[in-house]
């Protein structure tokens, strides 16, 4: 598995030359740029920028693993799921030309309290994240849809990748729901087919099982990044080196 860092918090106000250099010199192989941060890579770039960006990241050791968005499929309104369907197509347009593998969304709410059954808003989503997906697919993408906000349980995210149909990948967000009896495996057994990307958080969390977690990631054969989501440090780089030597010892290496 490769070690790599999510952008949100750590390196919010960091440009890309700044990420390169600080991630090669702490051993991260890796890097999600979330979208509105300093670094600046949105869909508003012209052709020359992107390019500059891709060259960026050809020209190092470091891996665009992707372009992490915010985009959303539960609203009741119909014209703003539609907008955030087509602003996903958009950065899976920005994620080919800058050369990163993938983008990720996020369900991110439910509509019960609406009257809405939580199995429909699922499916709604499903629908939105395969329509997302093939576009993803057309360009050589993987779309990853974050297992985040009230829909972040693995029984929820199966129903909206059975809708889904194969055409939207996992990213395994290491929330505390996961953990049952102290044990990731039941809710890791439901979704681990999908995964493509795993965000991990502070690995030093005693609550959270993280090494049964890289155990059961290598059991599957997985290879992919596992992204470090971590608070800003008065010192990231030596918090990255820290982040690095910890991941090993628990089995991420």
């Amino acid at each position: 598995m490769h070690l790599g860092l999510v952008t949100y918090n750590l390196a919010r106000d960091w440009d890309i030359s700044a990420i390169i250099q600080r991630c090669t010199e702490t051993g991260f192989e890796g890097v999600e740029l979330r979208t509105t941060h300093a670094h600046g890579v949105e869909d508003t770039l012209t052709p020359e920028q992107r390019q500059a960006v891709r060259r960026q990241f050809a020209g190092s050791p470091i891996t665009l693993v992707g372009l992490g968005t915010t985009f959303e499929y539960h609203s009741l309104d119909p014209q703003i799921v539609r907008q955030n369907i087509e602003g996903t197509k958009r950065y899976l347009q920005l994620a080919a030309d800058v050369g990163a593998l993938g983008v990720k969304v996020r369900p991110n709410g439910h509509q019960e309290q609406a009257g809405i059954p939580r199995a429909k808003t699922l499916e709604q989503i499903g629908h939105a994240v395969r329509e997302c997906g093939v576009t993803a697919r057309d360009l050589g993408l993987e779309l990853r849809v974050e297992m985040h906000g009230s829909v972040a349980g693995a029984s929820d995210m199966r129903q909206i990748f059975a809708v889904a149909g194969g055409y939207g990948w996992a990213c395994w967000n290491s929330n505390q729901i996961d953990v049952k009896d102290g044990s990731v495996q039941h809710d890791f057994d439901l979704v681990s087919r999908w995964i493509r990307l795993v965000h991990i958080t502070r690995i030093w969390n005693p609550d959270y099982p993280y090494a049964e977690l890289f155990h059961l990631l290598k059991d599957t054969g997985y290879q992919g990044f596992c992204l470090a989501e971590i608070p800003s440090s008065a010192d990231p780089v030596e918090l990255m080196h820290y982040y690095r030597a910890l991941f090993d010892a628990l089995g991420g290496r």
